[in-house]
């Protein structure tokens, strides 16, 4: 059964992601909801994070605080949850403290047989489902609402490192002395981000972004083996599963964060419709290397939410004359997410400097 969501009110970001001339660039940020937001932090107050996650109307509420907060200034939404729903889909547990904790991780390959070994994605992580379709509902069309899944080298490295790291010694480790059961577990982690990503359209989703948050620590070779085979698999599953089951074709959104040497392969190769790039890169580079066919996300460094409204203005300014030189689409955004210490009136002058300097007549 199809579940009727209201009309869309602002198609900008879905026009934008599909390669489709607009008026200015549509723009959200990375964890736009999120702790740099009082109202974020009043729920936190008596929930944990990942009750958060997994109580559809906490996840649909803060969902929608920065839309509501911005009203008129952001083009999309983002559901509330976490990249590392996924482990813990696959069996292992995640804490918050603050940062993801493993108790468990894996630490040689015969740990994996601790994983389950078919993972029922409506049964596990049906609370993600639930609040991708209240949060349609709620929206009421304002925007668009993206679903999300962490990549699964990134996922991979979490469930190797015990949580984050620095040098992602360990997880490099098993690439470098257990490469064909790293492989096997990349894949394995794959097909559940696959049955995933299709449960969320299922849902309501409208756009998917997958996060490979860790690209950029991997060499181009060792990205090219391990990392770049899963992320076409992704996209080339999804969108064969989103056919076959007559579902609406959403668009793809890879951020392979720090991976900028990989972007001509990804264009070309990746099957993704939008590319987010981090703000290592100049975004005519960008543009240089993936043609004008895929539409580009990003990509301001997060720290200047830091340094006061000229600067924010002046590097939106010059951003937006970036993106708007040559041809293809722009979706503008951070080059990574919005951290905790932002004043949220400098992320509203961020989003009212888009809507002036993004124009196409600019």
């Amino acid at each position: 059964m199809t579940t009727e969501f209201p009309p869309m009110k602002n198609d900008l970001l879905l026009r934008a992601a599909r390669g489709e001339p607009t008026e200015r660039a549509p723009v959200w940020v990375m964890r736009q909801a999120g702790r740099y937001l009082p109202e974020f932090r009043k729920v936190r107050e008596s929930h944990e994070f990942f009750e958060v996650c997994r109580t559809p109307a906490l996840a649909t509420e803060v969902t929608a605080q920065p839309i509501r907060r911005y009203r008129g200034l952001l083009d999309g939404s983002i559901i509330f949850s976490d990249i590392l729903v996924v482990p813990q889909a696959l069996g292992m547990e995640v804490l918050m403290n603050p940062g993801p904790f493993f108790p468990e991780p894996l630490v040689t390959p015969s740990d994996v047989s601790k994983l389950r070994t078919e993972v029922d994605v409506n049964k596990e992580l049906g609370y993600v489902f639930e609040a991708i379709t209240q949060t349609r509902k709620e929206l009421d069309g304002i925007v668009p609402l993206i679903g999300f899944c962490g990549a699964p080298w990134t996922l991979f490295s979490y469930m190797i490192e015990g949580g984050g790291s620095k040098t992602l010694q360990k997880a490099k480790t098993w690439l470098f002395k257990y490469p064909e059961e790293s492989k096997a577990l990349l894949k394995r982690i794959a097909d559940v981000c696959v049955d995933f990503l299709v449960g969320q359209v299922k849902a309501g989703a409208q756009l998917l972004q997958v996060f490979d948050s860790w690209a950029g620590e991997l060499s181009p070779y060792d990205f090219g083996v391990f990392t770049f085979p899963t992320l076409q698999h992704i996209s080339r599953s999804v969108r064969q599963r989103l056919s076959d089951e007559g579902l609406p074709s959403v668009p793809l959104i890879l951020f392979a964060k720090g991976a900028n040497h990989a972007l001509k392969q990804l264009a070309e190769e990746g099957g993704y419709d939008v590319l987010g790039i981090d703000w290592c890169i100049d975004p005519v580079e960008a543009r240089c290397l993936v043609g004008p066919k895929i539409t580009l996300q990003g990509n301001m460094d997060p720290n200047v939410l830091y340094g006061g409204r000229d600067a924010i203005e002046e590097t939106v300014k010059r951003m937006s004359q970036a993106f708007r030189s040559s041809e293809g689409g722009w979706i503008a955004n951070l080059g990574h997410g919005i951290t905790p210490g932002v004043d949220p009136e400098d992320m509203r002058w961020f989003l009212e400097c888009v809507h002036k300097y993004s124009s196409s007549t600019n």
